[in-house]
C-alpha cells in the first residue's frame, strides 16, 4: 500500500511513498530496541555533539527543506523556511546547551556512611508522532531532547508532509548517528496503534488533533508506557482599556493569521474592553486587509492555502453558522476573490457580534477566521476565556504588568503571554490543560518525561 501527498498548491500528487507492512515495522522496533543500549552508554557530551551536527546540517539546507514544505503543506515560501531557520534553530540550541546540566546526577545531600544520588536514566525507545502543520517545531521538541537523554527515536511523521522524516535521516546519517538509533517509518493508522501497544515502545510523544490523542491513549490503554499528548486549542486574547492599539492589533493579526490560522496556539478568539472596542476593531480589520492570499510559492504571499480542500471547507461551515446566528463579517471578500477560487484557498475573515452559542467561539478553528467580542472588564474576559474545553495558551494585551499576572494566574492555559502570542520560548515548559492535552516538552522539565529517576543508596564500605 501507498501514500499519497496532495499538495495544497496545485491538487497534484506531490509524493507517494510505500506504506510499511508489519514485518518492516517489527524490524524497525528491533533495531531501535538494539540500538539503544550502546546508545545510551555513550556519554552526554558525544551525544550532544551529534545532535548538534544533524541541526546543523538540517539547519545549512533551510531553503531547500523549506520548499518542499511549502508544496507538502502550503505555507508560504517567505516563511516555510524560517521554520528551520528560525524556531527548529532556536529550539535545538537551547534543548542541546542544556542538556548535560539536565541529565546530570542529582546529588541529594550527604549522610554519614552513605552516597546517595538520583541519575536519569533514558527510557529505551521513544516513538514521535509529528503533525503536518509544524512538522519541524513540533518533532525537534521531542526528538533531539530524546535523543540528546539516550533514548533511540522512531519518527512517523504525518502523511501530508512525508519528506520531514526523510531530511531527519539524511542529517542523521551525515552527523554520524549509529544504525539504529533514530529512524523513520510511514504508516497508517492502524501500524501506529500497533507500535504504541508495542512492548518494545517507552514513551509516546504526540502532537495532533484531540481525536488523534484518545486513539493514542485508546491504543496504550492494556501498557504502562508514558504519554506526551500535544493537541488542540482555542487560544484567547484580552485587549485591555489600556492597551498600545495599534501595536496590539498588529499582533493578534499576525497570531491569528499566521499560517492561515493552522497551529494549535493560533489566537482564535479575541476579547475587547468595551471603551476600545470600536477602535480596536477598526485597527484589527485595517491589519488583515493588508493580507495578500496566493500562490505560496510567490514570494509575496503572506497567505498560502489551507492543508486540503475539506479543511477550508469545514472553516467556512463554521463561517455559515456563526452568520446564521447573527455575526456579522466585516472584511470585504472581493479583493481576496481571484485568489480564494475555492478549494483548500479561503480568504481571512473578522466576525463581530459573535457570542459562545457559535462553534467560531468554542470549537478549534484551525483557519483564516476570528470573532472578537466587546467585554466589561477583567472579570468577565476571565470568565469567557475559561468558557473552553480547551487550554493551551492565552495572552493579556495591557500596559499594568502587575494585572496581567494577576489575570494570568486566574486563567486555565498553559502558557499566558504578556503583549506576545503564538511564540514559544524553549527556556519554558510547553504544556496544555484540559483538552490540550498532558505532559510537556521543551525547557529543564522537558528531559523529565524521556527519562525516569533511578535512586542509587550507597553504603560505604567500613
Amino acid at each position: 500500500m501507498e501514500q499519497e501527498t496532495i499538495s495544497p498548491v496545485d491538487g497534484s500528487v506531490y509524493v507517494t511513498r510505500p506504506l510499511a507492512s508489519g514485518a518492516e515495522i517489527d524490524g524497525v522496533l528491533g533495531a531501535a530496541a538494539s540500538a539503544h543500549a550502546g546508545w545510551k552508554a555513550t556519554p552526554v557530551a558525544e551525544r550532544v555533539a551529534v545532535c548538534r551536527a544533524a541541526a546543523a546540517h538540517l539547519e545549512a539546507r533551510a531553503d531547500e527543506v523549506g520548499e518542499a514544505l511549502t508544496w507538502q503543506m502550503g505555507r508560504p515560501i517567505a516563511y516555510s523556511p524560517k521554520e528551520i531557520s528560525g524556531g527548529f534553530r532556536e529550539r535545538a540550541a537551547y534543548m542541546l546547551d542544556e542538556a548535560e546540566a539536565s541529565l546530570a546526577d542529582l546529588d541529594v545531600g550527604d549522610k554519614a556512611g552513605f552516597t546517595r544520588f538520583i541519575r536519569r536514566e533514558p527510557l529505551g525507545t521513544v516513538l514521535v508522532l509529528a503533525p503536518w502543520n509544524y512538522p519541524y517545531l513540533c518533532s525537534v521538541n521531542a526528538v533531539l531532547p530524546a535523543l540528546a537523554a539516550g533514548n533511540s527515536v522512531v519518527l512517523k511523521v504525518a502523511a501530508q508532509t512525508p519528506l520531514v522524516a526523510e531530511h531527519y535521516a539524511d542529517a542523521f546519517v551525515a552527523a554520524g548517528l549509529p544504525d539504529g538509533v533514530f529512524q523513520f517509518v510511514h504508516a497508517d493508522h492502524a501500524a501506529v496503534a500497533s507500535m504504541v501497544g508495542d512492548a518494545r515502545v517507552d514513551f509516546v510523544a504526540f502532537t495532533g488533533s484531540v481525536g488523534g490523542g484518545h486513539a493514542v491513549v485508546e491504543a496504550a490503554a492494556n501498557r504502562f508506557v508514558g504519554l506526551g499528548l500535544e493537541l488542540g486549542g482555542k487560544d484567547p486574547a484580552y485587549v485591555r482599556a489600556d492597551a498600545p492599539i495599534a501595536a496590539t492589533a498588529a499582533g493578534l493579526v499576525d497570531g491569528a493569521f499566521f499560517n492561515s490560522g493552522q497551529s494549535c496556539c493560533a489566537v482564535e478568539r479575541i476579547y475587547v474592553h468595551r471603551d476600545r472596542y470600536d477602535e480596536f476593531v477598526e485597527a484589527f480589520v485595517a491589519e488583515a486587509r493588508g493580507l495578500r492570499l496566493g500562490d505560496p510559492t510567490d514570494p509575496s504571499t503572506t497567505l498560502g492555502p489551507l492543508v486540503r480542500p475539506s479543511a477550508a471547507d469545514a472553516v467556512r461551515e463554521q463561517l455559515a453558522d456563526a452568520e446564521l446566528r447573527g455575526a456579522r463579517p466585516l472584511l470585504d471578500p472581493s479583493p481576496f476573490a481571484e485568489a480564494a477560487r475555492g478549494g483548500a484557498y479561503l480568504a481571512p475573515q473578522v466576525l463581530v457580534d459573535v457570542d459562545h452559542t457559535m462553534a467560531l467561539m468554542t470549537e478549534e478553528t484551525f483557519g483564516p477566521a476570528i470573532g472578537i467580542m466587546a467585554v466589561g472588564g477583567d472579570d468577565e474576559a476571565v470568565a469567557l476565556m475559561n468558557d473552553s474545553r480547551y487550554g493551551l495558551t492565552a495572552s493579556v494585551w495591557t500596559a499594568d504588568v502587575e494585572a496581567a499576572i494577576a489575570i494570568g494566574d486566574r486563567v486555565d492555559t498553559g502558557t499566558w503571554y504578556l503583549n506576545r502570542c503564538d511564540y514559544l520560548d524553549p527556556a519554558l515548559a510547553w504544556t496544555g490543560v484540559k483538552d490540550s492535552g498532558r505532559g510537556c516538552t521543551l525547557s529543564t522539565l522537558g528531559y523529565e518525561a524521556l527519562t525516569r529517576p533511578k535512586s542509587f543508596h550507597l553504603r560505604l564500605p567500613q
